[in-house]
C-alpha cells in the first residue's frame, strides 16, 4: 500500500463503514471505529509508518472515545514520533478508564508531561509509577521500566524546572523556507565566513530518490545554500557526486569550505570525506577517512579543528564510558589519523554523547549528551580545554530555552562567536526538525559560571540582577535592573473558574519565548526585562478550547521591581466560533507567508490535531485600498496559503475550507490606517463543524 494516499483510502473506508453500519443497524460510530482500528493495526504491524498509523488511531478515538487500544496506541506513537506532548490526552484518558491497562502507563504519562515542559505533572506521574514499582517488587513484565531510568527522568524534570526559572537570553530564529522544509532538516555546517551552509534533509523537492523509505519519509540527502546579499538562497541538492539514491548525511565542513565530511552506513557506519573542486564547481567522490577513526562499529559525528590537525568524533566502539562516546584523533608523522583517544569521564557519560563541534578558538568544545544535568533527550553542553593542565572543564548545559526535553543537537558556532546554529523541534517549526540560528547573549559566559558544577541548585540562589557600574575605579552601583513580574491567570470564559493551560510569552522583535511557571496560587509567572522596543504576545492553549493570544505592552524594566497581572479567558470549542489569527503576516500585496507566522499557525494546527472532529473555514480579508477585484483575489490566495500550510503539517484537507472576502467584511473604518485598515487586513478562522 502507498501510505501517501492513505487519506483517500481512509475516506473510502469511512464511506463503506457508514453504509455497512446503517445496513446492519449498528452504532455507526463504533462500526467506523472498528474499521479504522483494523486499518491502523495493519499499518502499524506491516510498516514503519508510525505517523500515519498514529493519525488513524486518533480518528478511532474520535469515533469511539473509550477504545482503550486506540487510546494507548495514539499516546504511544505520539511519544515515538513528533508532538510528543500530545500523548498526555490519550494516555490520561486511558489511565482514568483502566489504570491497570499496562504497568507503565503512569511512566508514559510522565514522559508526555515532560515533553510538554509541565515538569510538576511529570514528576507527579513518575512518582506514581515509582510507588507502583515499589509496591510490586516481584513484577517482571515486559512493560516494567527499571527504577534507575525512572530516577533519571525525575532528575531531568528537576533540572528542567530550575533551568526554566533561570532562562538564558538566547534569541532563536528559524532559518525559514529557503533552508527548512516540511520534513526533517538537520546537521547544519558552515564555512568560516558563514556564506555557505550544508545540511541534511529528508524533503521531497530535490531528492535524488522519488520513492520513500519504509517509514514513509524520503531518503536523507545533503543540500546546500549560499548567502547572497545577506540572505540564504533556496537550498539545492549537492549532487550525485556526493549523494546516492539512499541515505546520505553530512557531518562537518572545514573552515575553508573545501573539505566535507559525510556519514555512510556501510561497515556499521563510517566517516567519509569529499573535497571541493572550484573549477568544476563540484565535489569529489567521497573516500573513507584514513587511519584509526573508522571501525566496524558506528562512527557518526565529526568535527575538525580550524588548523586541520585534530578530529573530534563519536563512536560506540568497545572500551567507552557508555553508548556513544566522544573521541579525539590526531595525525602521526605521516599525516595519518593514527592516535585516537577517548575524551574520558569529564566529557563522556553512560548515556549517548554525540555531535562534537570544536570552536574556532581550538579549545572550546560543544557537544550534545543524553546524560549530565539535562532536561531530557539530547541537551547541548559546552566545555573548554585548559592546555596548562591538559584537562577539559566541567561541561555546562546551555540551558533553557535553547535546550528542551526533546533532542537539541548538532550545534555549531560562528567564527566571531556571536551566533550558533543547531537542529531542534520547536513551536515555530516548519516540519519535523528544523535548523535554527541562535544569537549568543552577551551575559552567556556569566551565566555559565552560574550554572557550572554538578549542583545546579546554585543557579537559583546565585542568580543576580544585571548591575551597571559608573567606572572601574569607583565601582559605584548606579542601577540594578529588576525584572518585570508578569502573573497570568487562565479562566474558563463561561464559568470564570481558574484552570491549567499551556502559557507562553513571545518577544516579537527577537522571537525569544518563555514558558510560564505555575505558582501555588494557580497563576503563571514570568520574569521579563522589557526594553523600549519590546513587543510581547501572551498565548494560552488547552485541549478542548480555542487557543488565545493577547498582545502585551509592558513597562520598561528599571531599578524597581514591577508587577503586571493579566487574566486570559478561554472559550470552549463550539460551532460558529470565530477567531482572528493575529500573528499571521504577509508582505505587502503578497500571499506568501512570512516565517513570523509559523508560531501562530502551529497553534491552529495543534488545536485541529487535538480535536480531530472539528472543521474550519479560513477566511482572508483586506482593507479597501486598491480595486475590489484585486482585493478579493488577494484575500483568497492568503486564505489558501494558510490552508496549504495546515495541510502540509498533516491536517486533512477535507477539514479546511478557504474563502476570500476581500474588503466586504471590515472590522473598522478604512479611513484610518492604525485604527482601521490595519485591523481590516486579517486572516480569521471559524469553526463550522464540531
Amino acid at each position: 500500500m502507498n501510505f501517501k494516499k492513505y487519506r483517500f483510502l481512509l475516506g473510502v473506508s469511512l464511506l463503506l463503514g457508514f453504509s455497512s453500519a446503517f445496513a446492519q443497524t449498528v452504532d455507526p460510530n463504533k462500526e467506523t471505529a472498528r474499521q479504522l482500528l483494523e486499518m491502523a493495526e495493519e499499518i502499524n504491524k506491516s510498516t514503519a509508518v508510525k505517523t500515519q498509523a498514529r493519525d488513524i488511531y486518533v480518528q478511532v478515538v474520535d469515533f469511539d472515545p473509550e477504545n482503550q487500544r486506540a487510546l494507548f496506541m495514539a499516546g504511544k506513537l505520539y511519544l515515538e514520533t513528533v508532538n510528543k506532548e500530545r500523548a498526555v490526552k490519550y494516555l490520561k484518558k486511558l489511565y482514568e478508564l483502566n489504570p491497570e491497562y499496562r504497568f507503565d502507563i503512569p511512566f508514559m504519562i510522565g514522559e508526555a508531561y515532560q515533553y510538554a515542559m509541565d515538569f510538576d505533572n511529570a514528576l507527579l506521574y513518575y512518582r506514581k509509577y515509582k510507588s507502583k514499582y515499589e509496591s510490586k517488587v516481584n513484577y517482571r513484565g515486559q512493560d516494567l521500566v527499571p527504577m534507575d531510568w525512572v530516577d533519571r527522568k525525575i532528575y531531568e524534570c528537576e533540572n528542567g524546572k530550575k533551568f526554566m526559572v533561570n532562562p538564558s537570553h538566547w534569541t532563536i530564529v528559524n532559518l525559514g523556507e529557503n533552508i527548512n522544509s516540511d520534513s526533517y532538516d538537520f546537521a547544519p555546517v558552515f564555512n568560516e565566513d558563514e556564506t555557505l551552509i550544508i545540511f541534511t534533509s529528508r524533503r521531497q523537492d530535490g531528492n535524488l530518490n522519488e520513492n520513500v523509505d519504509k517509514d514513509n519519509f524520503y531518503f536523507e540527502d545533503i543540500f546546500y545554500s549560499r548567502k547572497v546579499n545577506g540572505q540564504w538562497e533556496p537550498a539545492k541538492n549537492i549532487g550525485t557526486s556526493v549523494n546516492t539514491r539512499f541515505h546520505d548525511s553530512n557531518l562537518a565542513l572545514s573552515a575553508d569550505g573545501q573539505t566535507l565530511f559525510i556519514y555512510r552506513d556501510s561497515n556499521g557506519g563510517d566517516i567519509y570525506y569529499s573535497t571541493y573542486n572550484e573549477t568544476e564547481d563540484d565535489w569529489s567522490e567521497p573516500l573513507p577517512v584514513e587511519g584509526r577513526v573508522n571501525t566496524s562499529f558506528s562512527e557518526n559525528s565529526i568535527s575538525i579543528s580550524p588548523d586541520g590537525n585534530t578530529l573530534f568524533f563519536s563512536s560506540d566502539r568497545p572500551g567507552g564510558m557508555g553508548e556513544l562516546d566522544i573521541y579525539m584523533a590526531t595525525k602521526d608523522d605521516k599525516g595519518v589519523w593514527s592516535r585516537v583517544k577517548n575524551l574520558g569521564e569529564t566529557i563522556n557519560t553512560p548515556y549517548d554523547d554525540d555531535s562534537p563541534f570544536i570552536d574556532y578558538d581550538g579549545k572550546t568544545l560543544y557537544f550534545s549528551s543524553k546524560g549530565r544535568d539535562g532536561m531530557g533527550g539530547f541537551d547541548i553542553f559546552k566545555t573548554v580545554y585548559d592546555s596548562a593542565t591538559s584537562e577539559w572543564s566541567e561541561p555546562v548545559n546551555l540551558g533553557y530555552p535553547i535546550n528542551t526535553p526533546d533532542n537539541d543537537i548538532y550545534f555549531v558556532s560562528t567564527a566571531d562567536g556571536k551566533r550558533g546554529y543547531y537542529s531542534s523541534v520547536r513551536e515555530d517549526g516548519m516540519g519535523y526538525t528544523d535548523i535554527y540560528m541562535v544569537k549568543i547573549p552577551d551575559e552567556f559566559d556569566e551565566q555559565q559560571q552560574l550554572l557550572a558544577g554538578k549542583d545546579i541548585e546554585k543557579a537559583e540562589d546565585a542568580a543576580a540582577p544585571d548591575v551597571m557600574l559608573t567606572s572601574a575605579e569607583t565601582e559605584e552601583v548606579v542601577a540594578v535592573i529588576q525584572p518585570v513580574i508578569l502573573e497570568v491567570k487562565i479562566v474558563d470564559q463561561g464559568s470564570k473558574a481558574a484552570m491549567e493551560s499551556r502559557v507562553n510569552v513571545r518577544e516579537a522583535n527577537t522571537g525569544m519565548s518563555w514558558r510560564g511557571v505555575r505558582q501555588e496560587n494557580g497563576a503563571y509567572r514570568f520574569e521579563l526585562k522589557p526594553t523600549e522596543t519590546s513587543n510581547f504576545t501572551l498565548s494560552s492553549e488547552k485541549d478542548g478550547y480555542v487557543f488565545k493570544n493577547l498582545k502585551l505592552k509592558l513597562p520598561v524594566a528599571n531599578d524597581e521591581e514591577q508587577m503586571v497581572e493579566r487574566t486570559l479567558a478561554m472559550s470552549r470549542i463550539q460551532t460558529g466560533q470565530k477567531s482572528i489569527l493575529r500573528n499571521v503576516y504577509f508582505d505587502f500585496g503578497s500571499a506568501k507567508l512570512k516565517k513570523e507566522s509559523f508560531s501562530e499557525l502551529n497553534k491552529l494546527e495543534r488545536m485541529l490535531s487535538e480535536n480531530p472532529s472539528i472543521k474550519v473555514e479560513i477566511s482572508g480579508h483586506t482593507d479597501a485600498v486598491g480595486s475590489a477585484g484585486n482585493n478579493m483575489k488577494l484575500s483568497q490566495k492568503r486564505a489558501e496559503a494558510v490552508m496549504n500550510y495546515l495541510e502540509g503539517k498533516g491536517v486533512d484537507a477535507t477539514r479546511i475550507t478557504a474563502v476570500g472576502y476581500g474588503e466586504e467584511r471590515p472590522l473598522a473604518s478604512n479611513d484610518d490606517e492604525e485604527e482601521g485598515r490595519e485591523l481590516n487586513r486579517r486572516v480569521e478562522f471559524e469553526i463550522i463543524e464540531k
